[in-house]
C-alpha cells in the first residue's frame, strides 16, 4: 500500500521534471499535454515505472536482511 502510494507521488513528480527538461531541451516555454487523458497516460507510465522499482528495492532488501540473519545463526 505504501508502495503505490509512494508510486503515485513520485510519478506526479515525475511529470514535472520531464516536462521542465524538455522544455530546456527544446526552448519551450510551455508544454500542451493535449487533454486530461494524455496527462493521465503519463503519469500511469510513471507510477507502473516507480511501482516497479520500488518492488525490486523491497525484494532487494528484505534478501538482505534474510541473509545478514542466516549469517548471524551461523556463528
Amino acid at each position: 500500500m505504501i508502495r503505490a502510494a509512494v508510486a503515485g507521488v513520485v510519478g506526479f513528480v515525475l511529470i514535472f521534471i520531464e516536462s521542465m527538461i524538455v522544455m530546456k531541451l527544446k526552448g519551450y516555454e510551455t508544454i500542451e499535454f493535449g487533454g486530461l487523458a494524455p496527462f493521465i497516460n503519463v503519469w500511469a507510465m510513471n507510477f507502473f515505472f516507480v511501482f516497479a522499482i520500488l518492488t525490486q528495492v523491497t525484494n532487494w532488501y528484505e534478501n538482505k536482511v534474510n541473509v545478514e540473519k542466516s549469517e548471524e545463526q551461523q556463528f
